[in-house]
Parts: C-alpha cells; sequence; structure tokens
C-alpha cells in the first residue's frame, strides 16, 4: 500500500467509501449477509451447514462465486484492456444499477445481490501487484493488519506515517457503511442507483484522466 500515490489512494479511499455503503445495502437486504466480506460469508456457510442447514450456506456460496467471477472479469480487462481502470469502475457500475433495477421491479433477491458480490469482486482488481490486490478495496482485514503493523513500526521507531493510509481505507469503507445503513430507508433501488452514480461518476473522472495523460501536448504555429 506505501507505494500507492496519493491519487489512486484517493481512488482507493472514494472507491471503499461506495463498497461500504453498497455492503451496508446488501447486509441489511439479505438479512445477515455480505456482499463484499467473503470471509463473514464463509463463516456463514460453514456454520449453517455444520447446523444441517443448507439455504444460509447456498446463498453465501453464491455471494461467494459471484465475488470471485466478478475479481476473474476484471483480471481479465485488466490483462486485455488498454485503460483497464475505468472500464473495471464502469463494470461495477452497470453491475450495481443493474441490481437497482432489479430491486425496484421486484426481482428475485439472490440474483441482484450476486450481481453487487461481483461489482464489489472486480474493484479489487485496480491495483495488482505479482498476483494479489495491492489495495483491498472492498474489505478490511488486510487493510487491519497493515494499520497494525505500522502502528508496531511506528511505535519501534519506524515509520511515523505508514499507519495513516490503512487508517484511511477503513474509516472510508466504515464511513460509507454507515451512511449506506440510514439510507437503506429509502428504499434499495434508490440507495443503489446513488451507489451506481457514485461509480459511475469515479469511472468518468479516470477516462478523463487517462485521455490528458496520452493527449500530445500543442504546440503553436
Amino acid at each position: 500500500m506505501k507505494d500507492v500515490d496519493r491519487r489512486a489512494l484517493g481512488l482507493s479511499a472514494v472507491l471503499a467509501t461506495v463498497a461500504g455503503f453498497v455492503d451496508a445495502i446488501g447486509f441489511l437486504d439479505s438479512g445477515g449477509l455480505f456482499v463484499s466480506f467473503m470471509s463473514g460469508n464463509s463463516t456463514h456457510a460453514a456454520v449453517d451447514l455444520g447446523a444441517a442447514g443448507g439455504a444460509v450456506a447456498l446463498t453465501s456460496a453464491t455471494l461467494i462465486g459471484s465475488f470471485v467471477l466478478g475479481v476473474t472479469a476484471g483480471g481479465l480487462v485488466g490483462v486485455r484492456a488498454r485503460r483497464a481502470p475505468p472500464w473495471i469502475v464502469a463494470g461495477s457500475a452497470a453491475a450495481v444499477a443493474l441490481s437497482a433495477l432489479l430491486a425496484l421491479t421486484g426481482g428475485v433477491e439472490l440474483p441482484r445481490l450476486a450481481l453487487l458480490a461481483a461489482g464489489m469482486g472486480s474493484l479489487n482488481t485496480l491495483f495488482p501487484a505479482e498476483g494479489r490486490a495491492r489495495v483491498p478495496v472492498t474489505y478490511t482485514t488486510g487493510t487491519l493488519v497493515t494499520l497494525g503493523l505500522a502502528v508496531s513500526a511506528l511505535l519501534t521507531g519506524g515509520s511515523r506515517t505508514a499507519w495513516m493510509r490503512p487508517l484511511l481505507l477503513w474509516s472510508a469503507l466504515i464511513g460509507g457503511a454507515v451512511v449506506g445503513g440510514v439510507v437503506h430507508r429509502i428504499g434499495s433501488a434508490s440507495a443503489l442507483s446513488l451507489a451506481a452514480l457514485a461509480l459511475a461518476g469515479a469511472a468518468a473522472v479516470l477516462a478523463r484522466r487517462r485521455t490528458s495523460r496520452v493527449r500530445p501536448p500543442h504546440r503553436a504555429g
């Protein structure tokens, strides 16, 4: 995370806020499952199977599979597209928008939750490094480990600022979840529409930045 520049860190914080927002909507709609936190869903599935259940385990497995498919799709876009980040974020926006449409029309709950999980999964491919996510955008376990290690370094004479970045990302996701929990009161479709618009805006900003970078300088005649 320390080798991510300030612009990328700012983008990560914005997307983490949206991810927290969307995760809160998914959590409330599903009755306690997650669309970005797959460790929690894995535990839910295991406990449900151990209790001779099955319904929660099936839902959790669907969300986990959808999340992995989203990561896979984002990874493929990253390999094949010249300007991958805007397309990845735009794809996430489309998935959230489609989920909002299904919520508006009274569609089956599981498919729209699966769309959210896929959309959130894809965001974690924006900062790849050696086959892993350099910045975990939509989940906090790795971020909190990084924060703890940074605090231990601070206490032993190491970097005085390394803890700030993981704390920023964690705070962004938690803040987004708080807002998501409140906005959920206006309805899932409306709340998810706001999240889709935020992601679309982020994609547009990314596309504009990359276009300005490759545009040749103007020369006076």
